[in-house]
């Protein structure tokens, strides 16, 4: 099984470690609920290394990026990030993906963890573009929450925009950071080396920021609404059921076009809907969902909220209830609780 480079630093502050995509990683170091409302109302800091991430380049670079992604690479310029997913012919989520574009050909891809080596290998496929695996050079860092900003400005001395990606000298080495996260707050993600990782590991929780593992990671991203492959996201999933239909650009050629295009004049059968929970239980995959207006689904993902304190879920229903406030039941141990659907994320809507 993989490791971080930073395993023994975590191991000594007491981390608790699970198995995710075939590396061992921390799952919390102190409880879930105290690291999630750090991150909330702080700032936390996450070892996130087992994360795909691989450099692609090469004249066929850009080109391999427009053809196997669905947004558009030329949406955006260098310095910048983008949202985007690889489909397969059927227009289903093979992944969802964020790109760093550092130079014309010069582009990081980072698939999710499970994914990285069937999405890294389609690109090595393509005309003209080369690959190379980072996971096991680099160490990756969360850094996310509130004060986020200003903990970074305070140890890098400078905070990238949201977004958008940049190099810095630090500690005699080179940091690649974005303003990207999957917890719904500011900040950004860190690449570095081992060395200069471990060194920048222990400044910013030196600075005040609070270590934090992939329990409270899922319930941040939960809580914000934002998907997660292999749950609410998958091969069997388009991204207009799943809404995600701002990271598709149809102006451009890629692959699952065509199957996208047929359906795009209707609406999907199903939609992937928020949900906030009125009575008390907590929501967990392959719950039913019933809605006032006749809808029937199942919830993909779902767990309390610590702070709403009141279950959330993410779920398909079909037909596709209103994005707010519909009346719904999710049916949790035999017993149907009552909730309405809610625009993510839900902590700032406040439910």
């Amino acid at each position: 099984m993989n490791r971080s480079h930073l395993h023994d630093h975590n191991a000594r502050m007491g981390a608790r470690f699970t198995e995710f995509g075939g590396w061992e990683m921390p799952v919390r170091y102190q409880s879930v609920l105290a690291e999630h409302r750090a991150v909330r109302e702080g700032v936390g800091v996450f070892d996130v290394s087992h994360l795909g991430r691989f450099l692609l380049t090469g004249p066929g670079a850009r080109q391999a990026v427009r053809r196997l992604l669905s947004n558009d690479i030329e949406r955006i310029a260098p310095g910048r990030c983008q949202y985007t997913m690889m489909l397969n012919e059927d227009g289903g989520i093979v992944d969802d993906v964020i790109v760093w574009w550092w130079e014309d050909d010069d582009l990081w891809i980072m698939p999710n963890a499970g994914n990285h080596t069937r999405v890294m290998e389609a690109f090595r496929s393509e005309p003209g573009s080369e690959t190379a695996d980072l996971r096991a050079t680099t160490v990756f860092l969360a850094v996310q929450g509130p004060a986020a900003p200003n903990l970074l400005e305070s140890v890098l001395g400078s905070s990238p925009g949201r977004f958008r990606n940049t190099r810095i000298d630090w500690e005699g080495g080179t940091i690649s950071m974005a303003g990207t996260g999957y917890t719904g707050e500011r900040g950004g993600e860190l690449c570095t080396d081992p060395t200069t990782g471990a060194a920048l590991f222990e400044a910013l929780l030196s600075a005040g920021a609070t270590p934090c593992g992939l329990g409270a990671r899922d319930t941040l991203r939960l809580e914000a609404g934002l998907p997660l492959w292999g749950e609410d996201i998958d091969e069997g999933t388009t991204p207009f059921e799943a809404g995600l239909s701002f990271a598709v650009s149809m102006d451009h050629d890629f692959v699952g076009r065509e199957s996208l295009a047929a359906r795009a004049e209707g609406q999907p059968g199903r939609r992937l809907v928020g949900f906030v929970l009125e009575e008390r239980g907590i929501p967990r995959r392959d719950h039913r969902i019933r809605t006032a207006g006749g809808g029937d689904g199942t919830v993909t993902s779902g767990n309390l909220s610590p702070m709403l304190e009141t279950g959330v879920g993410l779920g398909y229903v079909s037909p596709p209830p209103p994005l707010q406030d519909e009346p719904i039941e999710v049916e949790i141990r035999g017993r149907w609780v009552r909730g309405h659907t809610a625009k993510p994320p839900f902590h700032e809507s406040g439910g």
